[in-house]
């Protein structure tokens, strides 16, 4: 059964939230906000509910199943179709403008949510095509440096202060937000000059992928401006928006306050358990193809997802993911949830 088709099953229910997302907006009305009001109000609901699975290990034989492979494969044709029905269908019809905001949002829980997961899943493998994979989904967000930040920088150095991705204790998902944005590029950006000064190859060049990801951009924007026209380039960058905003808020839930001691001036113990948020939420993971196993990620980022466990001696995350993202929207109230469980996962205690 592990090595059977139906075993991927659960993680397919991302591919319920694209016909969703088209079906709400034509429904026109309140119907626009549907997808968004799934995704943080009943999903976290039914997280709550369901529970989670017990701490034991997952059959090896998973790590071997290929057809989990295809659920991230099969999400990059869908993503596409969804943009291009934003930008191509959305412009057209008679929608108030309330209404094509909701479109774009929706679509960029969509494409943040779901399509930034499987992106960052794809862009771990070792196969050149599945990283492909994984650049197209992340430049359909305008957010294509994450392939060389996430995978050379962030796991690098998470739980340091050299980590943009990496939230402090007391800094509010407000201040993290522009400082990971701004510091995730300049990241990238320092990991491709040094990397670039390493081959004696000159660094403004076609060689530095930073400027590959800018001129892929350009020309991403200019096709939609093109043959679509202005409003419907505000949509797929609203959209984008709303994809980045999730992607680094999850971030923020992932790491908040957890740090790696520093054993001398400017090297730190190894990564641990210890440094990430789990989340043992049954809906969450099939949803986010168990991205909340976040730890045993860390621990082992060649692993596929069907294989990620959560590991005993990482600290936990009282919800799913969506209720946590919507929790870090309300510092004070994020505060009073997250810090005492900082202070006892720092102590080796962990709520």
């Amino acid at each position: 059964m592990t090595r059977s088709f139906w075993a991927t099953f659960p993680f397919w229910i991302a591919f319920l939230l694209p016909p969703l997302v088209v079906v709400s907006i034509h429904n026109r009305g309140w119907f626009a906000t549907l997808p968004i009001l799934v995704v943080f109000g009943v999903l976290p609901v039914i997280d709550a509910i369901s529970g989670g699975p017990p701490f034991s290990r997952e059959a090896p034989d998973l790590a071997f199943n290929k057809w989990f492979r295809l659920v991230t494969w099969a999400w990059v044709p869908v993503q596409l179709m969804l943009l291009w029905w934003l930008v191509g269908t959305v412009p057209l019809a008679d929608l108030p403008l309330w209404e094509r905001a909701a479109a774009a949002v929706s679509v960029g829980v969509a494409t943040g949510a779901v399509g930034m997961t499987f992106a960052h899943e794809l862009i771990h493998r070792r196969r050149g095509y599945e990283r492909t994979f994984g650049n197209i989904l992340l430049s359909s967000v305008t957010y294509p440096h994450f392939a060389i930040e996430h995978v050379k920088g962030h796991h690098r150095h998470v739980g340091t202060p050299d980590d943009p991705a990496t939230a402090r204790l007391g800094e509010s998902v407000y201040r993290f937000l522009p400082r990971t944005v701004l510091g995730s590029v300049a990241s990238a950006w320092r990991i491709e000059r040094t990397r670039l000064n390493n081959q004696k190859q000159a660094i403004w060049s076609t060689h530095n992928l930073m400027v590959r990801y800018a001129l892929i951009e350009i020309a991403i924007y200019a096709f939609i401006a093109i043959v679509f026209g202005p409003v419907s380039v505000a949509l797929f960058a609203g959209q984008s928006a709303v994809a980045i905003a999730i992607l680094e808020i999850i971030n923020y839930v992932e790491h908040y306050g957890l740090q790696r001691k520093q054993v001398t001036p400017g090297a730190y113990e190894p990564v641990r358990p210890e440094h990430s948020w789990d989340s043992a939420s049954r809906v969450s993971n099939w949803l986010l193809i168990n991205l909340p196993r976040h730890s045993d990620h860390h621990m082992s980022a060649a692993k596929r997802y069907q294989s990620l466990e959560l590991l005993p001696h990482a600290p936990h995350l009282p919800g799913g993911y969506g209720a946590m993202v919507l929790l870090a929207l309300l510092p004070p109230l994020w505060f009073h949830v997250m810090n005492p469980r900082v202070a006892a996962a720092r102590q080796g205690t962990p709520i």
